[in-house]
C-alpha cells in the first residue's frame, strides 16, 4: 500500500537543553535520517521543522507560525503528498526500522490509526499510519492547530495498537537513551 511519511522534527528539545535531537547521533547515523531511512519507500516524505542536512532527499516545510506544536506540524505536513496513508512520526525514533512501517501500513486495515506502544505500553500517535481522510478530518475539527494536543486531537479516531516495542519508544531525555 502507497503511504507517505510525515516526519515532525520542529519541537525545541527542551528537555535536552535546546540541543537539536533531530540531529543527535546513535552508531552514527543521526535520529533524523534513523528515521528516513525506516521511510525510504514512501511515495512523498515532508519534514517539518528547519531544514538541516540528510542522506536522503526530502520535501521541508514549517507550520505557520513556526513552533506551533505536533498538530500544527501535522497540519503543515498534510499539504504535502496524496497517498491514502500518512505515516506520522517524530524524529526521536532512534529504533524504529523499515519493518515496523510495513507493519504500521499493513496494519491499518479498516481503522483509521495502527500505532506503535512503546516498551512501557504507552500509545504513541507520533508513530503511527494513519488513513489520510481521517486525520485531515481530525485535523480541521481541532480549528486552530497551534498548541494544541494530539491525544484530544486525534481521540474520536478509531485506532488499534501494535504489542509494546523498542520501536515506538521515542527519546525525550538523555536517560531515554539507556538501555
Amino acid at each position: 500500500m502507497e503511504y507517505d511519511a510525515l516526519v515532525l522534527a520542529g519541537g525545541g528539545s527542551t528537555r535536552f537543553g535546546g540541543v537539536d535531537k533531530a540531529m543527535l547521533v546513535l552508531d552514527g547515523i543521526t535520529f533524523l535520517d534513523r528515521v528516513l531511512t525506516a521511510t525510504e519507500d514512501a511515495t512523498s516524505t515532508v519534514v517539518v521543522g528547519p531544514v538541516r542536512s540528510t542522506g536522503r532527499p526530502v520535501e521541508w516545510t514549517v507550520e505557520d507560525p513556526p513552533s506551533g506544536g505536533p498538530v500544527a506540524g501535522i497540519a503543515a505536513g498534510l499539504a504535502h503528498g496524496t497517498a491514502p496513508v500518512v505515516v506520522v512520526l517524530s524524529c526521536d525514533l532512534p529504533w524504529l526500522t523499515k519493518d515496523d512501517i510495513t507493519n504500521l501500513v499493513t496494519g491499518l486495515g479498516d481503522h483509521d490509526g495502527h500505532g506503535l506502544r512503546d516498551t512501557d505500553g504507552r500509545e504513541q500517535h507520533l508513530a503511527t499510519a494513519y488513513r489520510r481522510t481521517a486525520l485531515a478530518e481530525a485535523i480541521t475539527r481541532v480549528g486552530d492547530p497551534r498548541d494544541k494536543s494530539v491525544r484530544r486531537t486525534l481521540a474520536a479516531l478509531d485506532f488499534t495498537w501494535s504489542a509494546p516495542t523498542r520501536s515506538g519508544r521515542d527519546v525525550d531525555t538523555w536517560s531515554d537513551l539507556d538501555d
